[in-house]
């Protein structure tokens, strides 16, 4: 790798971080605002169509905050939008045509995940976690990874992330779909709790992959990024059920608030790992300059 590669590989993108808390700020303030949407209207008001309506456009705003949000604050070499779009809506196809299949006809997770506590952590990781991780990874992997676009470490989580914004809105939707559009205050909570999360676990694949596109990583390498991702996938949701939770007493604010903290500090481990790395690599750099 040239060094004038090696120098651009190091670019930190502080926009992607800056975008990214915004992120978690404005979903925050986006449950706020249907909270208090819900309030003044009147229990009768929505049904129908309607109500189904309202819920997908629901669905679908986080990932438009996120762009719109990346996109301000990363205006010196921004990813090109048809690249993001295409992994966003690759996202969208492996969780509908794959994931979702896989778990709930082939493994039947329905039918044994709440046996018992320790079925439902190894199942959470193991089957659910490897599946949906392995999908988002599929959608970067096997699209954008090898484009010339591709050419920083900060690449592999934006992409990654697109992904799980894309697989988050897909999983949204069939919840939307399936309940035939559900309460716009508790809507809202399930919708930013989803794509916080798979937002943030893609972006901890997308570490590993902006990592193995640039260096000479062991075999394991990758596979070792999906089970981290998973662990932390089905970790969150198993906690996620069980803060939300008590006999029949539901309460989505703790999930909300769970998520939001998950989010901020998964986010703080990449950035202190993509900022590690490009020391390294700055340290290589500074000899190689002494050297010649």
């Amino acid at each position: 790798m040239t060094e004038s590669l090696l120098s651009k590989l190091t670019h930190e993108r502080r926009g992607l971080w800056v975008a990214s808390v915004l992120e978690v700020i404005g979903l925050l303030a986006f449950v706020g605002i249907m909270a208090l949407v819900a309030r003044l209207m009147p229990a009768s008001g929505l049904q129908g169509s309607t109500l189904i309506t309202i819920g997908l456009i629901m669905a679908a705003v986080p990932a438009v905050i996120w762009m719109i949000f990346f996109y301000q604050q990363d205006q010196v070499e921004p990813e090109p939008k048809r690249y993001i779009i295409a992994v966003f809506l690759l996202g969208v196809l492996v969780a509908n045509a794959v994931a979702t299949p896989l778990l709930e006809r082939l493994f039947r997770v329905q039918d044994w995940l709440y046996t018992n506590t320790t079925v439902q952590i190894v199942g959470s990781i193991l089957v659910i976690g490897i599946i949906q991780e392995f999908c988002k990874y599929l959608a970067v992997r096997y699209s954008v990874y090898r484009a010339a676009e591709f050419d920083e470490r900060t690449d592999g989580i934006i992409y990654a992330t697109a992904a799980g914004l894309g697989f988050a809105t897909m999983l949204n939707f069939n919840y939307i779909l399936s309940n035939g559009g559900v309460d716009l205050g508790v809507g809202a909570i399930r919708i930013v709790e989803t794509t916080l999360a798979h937002a943030s676990f893609a972006g901890i694949m997308g570490y590993f992959l902006g990592q193995a596109r640039f260096e000479r990583t062991p075999v394991y390498y990758l596979p070792l990024g999906l089970l981290l991702a998973a662990t932390f996938n089905g970790l969150f949701f198993f906690a996620l059920d069980r803060v939300t939770t008590n006999g029949l007493v539901y309460t989505p604010v703790n999930g909300l608030i769970l998520a939001a903290a998950v989010a901020v500090v998964t986010l703080g481990i990449v950035f202190f790992l993509i900022r590690r790395a490009n020391r390294e690599t700055q340290t290589l750099l500074g000899a190689s300059s002494a050297a010649a």
